[in-house]
């Protein structure tokens, strides 16, 4: 194992060493947040900590991939043992071990968005897909809070959160039926069992000596008291995180965690990382500036040696035609006239997705490649899913959340309550659903009609595996897969599921354009082989095939190697960099984004904070330049149809780049620093024994 230490600052010493006591890393924008978690992984086991007793969480499962990848290359195979993971993940992994003390089996289903929707559809009595995700955004807020439903019809404030509350506890019994979790009790469900069961809380609390969190600024309420639990009184924690990049308020995240630290633990330590690895001066002044009108929880300031390199550029254009135009236009000059060619090197974000469509036309236009980044992906379609699910079922028989998809889509007489039923049967006997349905005990528990609708269906999946195992090639797998469809009446459940018949069609050629797939991948077909010769493709099952289908919604993740410009969020775009950024449609109303109709309720005090969200938005947008950024406002923009005077951001203003400029030296800062940690170290306690 490396030993940690070489190639870090004298702020990630610090924090990397730190091992007796909590601790609070506040990692400004580029100041190498992971490279510290992977070091202090790698110290904490030098210090003899047991690989395996190390838990480091993240946020996505990519940050998750990489994180693994770089502590492998630190602290070899130990790093294996380390549970690295996202919060979520965390979850799963408590309630498979010790989720039997809630009732459930540990083979419990874990639903999808679609799968949701189409149980609050039933629960709520609606058909409308719009108002079952409505239902669905409350209760997951709710669920963040930590409320059930119980909790949230004694707070409801009008008739529509009564109405949501009582959905909500229909749509908890099916969950608990049909032993099946969504995404959010996988955060819920961990703390109720931490919480109420001392015996499971201890056994955790001993099996993890050290908790690191990444992104920490990001955590709701729920995720911070699951914390707490997790690291006990004993408090051997690293957050990291950064209060400048909490941008995702919107969806339960909040500032009062890092608030509550230094409060719930008073032997807190708070190390600043403020050296940026990223950026030059001028792009880290510009985002100092924009940021420093927020009210502040730790102050810091980010700094660089990297020089002060080209100043940030301000640009005006007549409308969003006009501003694509002048965005494709630098791509091409910077190509030509630095030393960076390739077209991944260049990124253009913006506050909406809906701005992305100019930008593409111009791009298009241009013959330039380029990707939308955080688009939907194909696999990620309802209908695919849905087709999915009953191929994934046909090769594993025990994958439940499969089951209860495509026994209900489309629908065949296997109603919520019968699931329910089964679900119950298939518990208490320790059987998949599908095992379930052929159980001779099964009248015991489901009436005999619906055993008929659900033995049908059994035969039918059944049915689907042994023609699958002997269709061989292309064109009988075609033929095979089209019968499919018209047996299970797939198309005219589409267009009986959407009142709008071209949303229908749109969606039926999905479908079409995913069974040609799915049959190409079968082979038989004449291909050029490369050197001009046709040859067949070798000939394999479809059964073979549709074996591979949970790698599907994989495919999408290969867009990140391809060398194209790319078109992103500001939200999507945060912890990536480029070495040039163009940030577009910087004008007020856009960024800070404002509906004057939605805004109007609010009280001053709740659009301040709108507008402190906001703005770290546009600090965070800024901070993903690495050598050139670009701030681009329109002096008219579309306001549904109609074209209406733009003005520019606040942001840009408070950007002050018109004001003189002082050049730090980064000599006298680092001097500064070093007689501060070393300060620090004569005064600090040897720490406690792992």
């Amino acid at each position: 194992m490396s030993s940690p230490g070489p190639g870090l600052n004298l702020a990630q010493l610090d924090a990397v060493n730190h091992l007796g006591g909590p601790s609070l890393v506040l990692a400004g924008a580029g100041s190498g947040k992971t490279r510290v978690i992977t070091h202090k992984i790698g110290r904490l086991i030098q210090a003899g900590l047991a690989a395996d007793r190390i838990a480091a969480i993240t946020f996505t499962n990519k940050a998750a991939a990489e994180m693994r990848e770089r502590a492998g290359h630190l602290v070899g195979r130990d790093a294996r043992k380390v549970l690295i993971c996202t919060f979520h993940a965390l979850g799963v992994r408590l309630l498979r071990e010790d989720g039997q003390v809630l009732g459930l089996k540990p083979q419990f289903s874990i639903l999808d968005t679609d799968d949701i929707t189409s149980l609050l559809k039933d629960c709520g009595g609606t058909t409308d897909a719009n108002t079952a995700r409505a239902w669905q955004w409350t209760i997951s807020s709710w669920k963040a809070e930590g409320m059930t439903a119980a909790d949230a019809l004694k707070r409801a404030k009008d008739e529509n959160e009564r109405v949501t509350a009582t959905i909500m506890a229909r749509y908890e019994e099916r969950l608990t039926a049909y032993q099946s979790v969504d995404f959010d009790d996988l955060i819920r469900l961990p703390l109720k069992l931490l919480g109420e069961h001392a015996e499971v809380r201890e056994k955790w609390q001993k099996k993890l000596g050290h908790v690191l969190v990444d992104e920490y600024q990001d955590t709701n309420a729920t995720q911070y008291e699951l914390l707490k639990l997790l690291v006990g009184e004993r408090a051997r924690f690293t957050a990291v995180g950064d209060d400048d990049q909490s941008i995702y308020g919107w969806r339960g995240a909040t500032l009062d965690n890092l608030k509550k630290l230094p409060i719930d633990f008073p032997q807190l330590r708070v190390i600043k990382l403020e050296q940026n690895y990223r950026s030059t001066s001028a792009i880290l002044r510009a985002a100092n500036h924009v940021i420093g009108p927020n009210p502040k929880l730790f102050p810091k300031t980010l700094w660089s040696d990297l020089g002060e390199g080209e100043p940030v550029r301000v640009v005006d254009a007549d409308n969003e035609e006009h501003e694509a135009e002048r965005a494709v236009a630098r791509i091409q000059s910077l190509r030509a006239n630095s030393q960076y060619k390739e077209w991944r090197d260049f990124a253009i974000l913006y506050r909406a997705n809906h701005m992305a469509r100019s930008f593409e036309q111009a791009l298009r236009r241009a013959q330039i490649p380029y990707k939308v980044s955080g688009g939907q992906s194909f696999f990620d379609k309802a209908e695919i899913r849905d087709l999915c699910a009953w191929l994934r079922l046909i090769t594993n028989n025990n994958d439940d959340p499969a089951f209860l998809r495509a026994a209900t889509t489309p629908k065949r007489g296997i109603g919520h309550t019968t699931l329910g039923q089964l679900g119950t049967f298939a518990t208490q006997y320790k059987l998949s659903l599908f095992e379930a349905l052929f159980s001779h005990s099964l009248p015991s528990a489901v009436n005999s009609r619906s055993i008929t609708a659900l033995h049908e269906f059994g035969r039918q999946v059944n049915d689907l595996e042994y023609r699958a195992r002997h269709t061989v090639g292309h064109e009988a797998a075609l033929a095979f897969l089209l019968q499919w469809l018209k047996d299970i009446g797939y198309e005219q459940y589409l267009y009986d599921s959407e009142e709008n018949e071209k949303i229908a069609a749109a969606r039926w050629t999905n479908v079409m354009d995913f069974i040609d797939w799915v049959a190409g991948r079968c082979g038989g077909k004449m291909e050029d082989d490369g050197a001009g010769v046709q040859v067949e493709s070798e000939r394999k099952s479809l059964l073979e095939v549709v074996q591979t289908i949970a790698l599907i919604s994989t495919l999408s993740d290969r867009e990140q190697d391809q060398n194209v410009v790319t078109l992103s969020t500001l939200h999507a775009s945060k912890g990536l960099e480029w070495p040039h950024v163009m940030l577009v449609g910087v004008n007020e109303g856009l960024l800070p984004f404002r509906t004057d109709d939605a805004d109007s309720d609010l009280s001053a005090e709740l659009l301040a904070l709108r507008v402190q969200e906001e703005r770290r938005l546009m600090y965070v947008g800024i901070t993903r330049a690495q050598r050139t950024l670009a701030v681009s406002w329109l002096k008219r923009r579309k306001k549904g149809r109609e074209s209406v005077p733009g003005t520019p951001s606040r942001f840009i203003k408070e950007m002050a780049l018109d004001q003189a400029t002082v050049k730090e030296d980064p000599r006298e800062k680092l001097r500064a620093l070093r007689a501060e940690f070393a300060q620090r170290a004569a005064a600090a306690p040897k720490p406690e024994a792992m």
